[in-house]
């Protein structure tokens, strides 16, 4: 990869950092007391975005929008990450899987996604399948030329705002020498729709604003119009589209911990202990010295996995390397700010304890620190035949 940025790369983080600064960060205690973002602000965030042009700006522009690659995307990713969750929410980067809609559905999904007319979220957990997708229990049946659905799916993020979601269910069940395995299609259900209810789900200690929801199906309808891409082919769209996810968990760690280290930084060389700033004492400067290596390297490891994308290599242990070590990166960064802050990084008089709840989902959510792990020494191993 090439090392450093173009200036049209730059001018992409730095625009975004700025809108984040400006537009976010005011809201945040807000949104941190209350728990919800009022509808005028996300309303104004999501017209800010449009008039920015950034809005859907992870589509290309053959479908309007900004058509930035992967490694452009990071880079807003990442800025994105030093704001709350909550409210960047509303600048806008719908799910790239809705590329794979075809006929109508453009017109009544895509196209709308991308002008930010609707807004859409993704299923895929459920209480008893997480990481083990093929372990899914809600399915669909044919009957009278449609599809019934019946089950449940939890920890589905954006839902309480989306009009439309994109949800991945069982449609059948093939026998293999390993045992059963799940056919997976991926329907796009409109909110709205009977027999199909969103509730809220539980209350988090990470991302206050930012809920998760639990979608409900009794026997729900769909036509075979709602099916993205085809029967039974939930995991080739899954492996087309979502692929790269994890590296967008891996930026906004990035970007989240810089912010962090700002406030470690400017702490350790501000307040006095013994007559002196505590960042001279060697227990605080060797632990800013460390937070800073492990933050570039995250850095150069997510925009790196980045580039291979977009290069058209291999790059699935790449990302799963990127977001393994950031999310972990996260963790040890917020952890040590904390302790450099004493008691009062304890307080919600600093943002640094909210910092510190948020940082613990990072390691779960888009494919745990262990799954991650497998990905890498699967990949490994494999090419070694084991």
């Amino acid at each position: 990869m090439q090392y450093g940025l173009s200036d049209e790369q730059e001018m992409i983080a730095e625009t975004v950092r700025s809108f984040v600064e400006n537009e976010i960060y005011p809201h945040e205690d807000l949104v941190e007391r209350t728990g919800e973002v009022p509808q005028e602000i996300a309303d104004e965030i999501k017209r800010k975005t449009k008039e920015l042009g950034f809005y859907a700006c992870n589509f290309p522009e053959s479908v309007g929008g900004a058509g930035l690659n992967h490694l452009e995307f990071s880079l807003v990713e990442r800025e994105l990450g030093r704001g709350s969750m909550a409210l960047t929410h509303f600048f806008g980067r719908p799910q790239n899987i809705l590329m794979a809609c075809e006929g109508e559905q453009i017109e009544r999904y895509l196209l709308p996604a991308v002008r930010g007319e609707r807004m859409d979220a993704l299923a895929m957990t459920e209480p008893g399948a997480g990481s083990d997708v093929r372990g899914m229990k809600c399915s669909a049946r044919r009957e009278g030329g449609d599809w019934v659905v019946n089950g449940t799916k939890h920890f589905i993020s954006g839902a309480d705002h989306a009009d439309f979601i994109i949800v991945f269910i069982a449609t059948g069940e093939d026998d293999t020498p390993k045992g059963p395995k799940k056919r997976i299609t991926a329907f796009l259900v409109d909110r709205g729709t009977p027999g199909f209810t969103i509730r809220h789900g539980y209350k988090s200690v990470s991302h206050r604003g930012y809920k998760n929801m639990i979608l409900e199906f009794d026997d729900c309808r769909l036509p075979d119009a709602q099916v993205l891409g085809e029967v039974d082919g939930g995991f080739d769209v899954m492996n087309t589209w979502l692929y790269a996810t994890r590296i967008t968990v891996a930026a906004f760690c990035v970007g989240r911990a810089r912010r962090v280290f700002d406030y470690a930084l400017t702490y350790a060389a501000e307040r006095e202990q013994f007559g002196q700033p505590i960042g001279k004492f060697q227990g605080v400067s060797f632990q800013i010295a460390d937070m800073i290596t492990e933050i570039d390297a995250a850095d150069l490891l997510t925009l790196a996995a980045a580039n291979r994308l977009d290069q058209g290599l291999p790059s699935n242990r790449e990302i799963a390397s990127a977001k393994l070590y950031a999310s972990e990166m996260l963790a040890r960064v917020t952890d040590a700010t904390l302790q450099i802050h004493g008691g009062m990084g304890l307080m919600d008089d600093y943002p640094i304890e909210r910092f510190w709840r948020d940082a613990r989902v990072e390691r779960i959510w888009d494919g745990t620190s262990e799954i991650q792990r497998h990905i890498i020494s699967r990949d490994l191993l494999r090419a070694l035949g084991a």
